[in-house]
């Protein structure tokens, strides 16, 4: 899929799940401007696509919208992922976490206004906090702390998807909201913070794998190949959303370490740590929107996802 605009810019595009969209859009024949202040992104991500025909890296905050208006006109499909999405990033950058959301959502929404084009925010289950609702479908309200340490992300989410939706409401703008629940793959930093790279990191490296609280919270995992094609059946269907893009697979945090131990062949054991401020106790999406109306549904078993995942992460490093 790619071949369905001439002319694309991927805020956050040089990030884990950006780099990858940049990647299909430009093999399906799309001229991609990637848009990223590498706060959290990678030109390592990107690298192998620098130099490519059709492929034009801007090192730029998306809050300025200088760094939009570099890009010659016009373009035909705005892709909005600049935000830190990692609880050590947003935690990190809790005041840049928050303008990308709100001035940085803005200024695209100005960009794809402006041209006519259709365009897409990447947002997150976060925005259901710890659900009262299971699984959650896109008409749940959500269950967050607004003043809690992960409402700089939680907050930040709902604030883009209320000013998507003004947008479309207010000037009739061609607008998509995608719910991206947990996605892991190749390009995931050792360091990030989430489940899948940590458990991976502290495996390989024989450490003690570190689960949070007694590991009894749930996730649904989604490989980002099954991201990506759930985000541009989106982006092409004209739907406004919201719609989640995630797996059906639910299964404890520990039950996870425990599967990445094996995966590795490693002798590291578990070892429990204290459990983050309103960390959910349960998530997992209602996908039935995405099936129903994008035809879309998970591909990647979880079991195949992690030994690409683990392999990626074991590569030789290039000289």
């Amino acid at each position: 899929m790619g071949g369905e605009w001439n002319r694309a810019v991927v805020t956050g595009g040089a990030g884990f799940i950006g780099s990858h969209i940049c990647e299909r859009l430009l093999a399906g024949g799309t001229e991609v401007h990637c848009v990223d202040n590498l706060s959290t992104g990678s030109r390592e991500n990107i690298g192998h696509l620098t130099g490519s025909a059709g492929f034009r890296f801007v090192e730029a905050d998306v809050t300025d919208p200088a760094a939009l208006d570099s890009i010659p006109g016009p373009v035909d499909l705005v892709l909005d992922l600049a935000c830190p999405a990692s609880p050590r990033d947003y935690l990190r950058l809790p005041i840049e976490t928050l303008e990308a959301g709100s001035v940085g959502t803005h200024t695209a929404l100005e960009r794809a206004l402006r041209d006519h084009a259709r365009f897409l925010l990447a947002s997150t289950s976060e925005v259901y906090g710890d659900p009262l609702e299971h699984p959650q479908r896109e008409r749940y309200w959500g269950n967050v702390n607004p003043i809690g340490p992960r409402s700089v992300y939680d907050e930040s989410k709902r604030y883009a998807e209320a000013l998507v939706s003004a947008y479309r409401r207010t000037y009739d703008a061609d607008t998509a909201i995608v719910r991206i629940f947990n996605t892991y793959g190749p390009r995931m930093r050792a360091d990030d913070g989430r489940a899948v790279p940590t458990f991976i990191r502290q495996a390989l490296a024989g450490e003690q794998v570190t689960v949070a609280g007694d590991g009894s919270q749930t996730r649904c995992l989604t490989y980002v190949d099954d991201t990506v094609d759930g985000i541009l059946a989106l982006a092409a269907s004209g739907y406004p959303g919201p719609v989640n893009i995630g797996g059906s697979d639910e299964e404890p945090v520990l039950e996870l370490a425990e599967r990445i131990i094996g995966l590795t062949g490693s002798a590291s054991t578990v070892r429990f740590v204290d459990r983050p401020v309103d960390d959910p106790g349960k998530r997992r999406p209602d996908t039935t929107t995405a099936e129903r109306l994008l035809s879309w549904r998970p591909r990647v078993s979880c079991e195949e996802g992690l030994k690409r995942t683990v392999e990626w992460f074991t590569r030789p490093l290039a000289p």
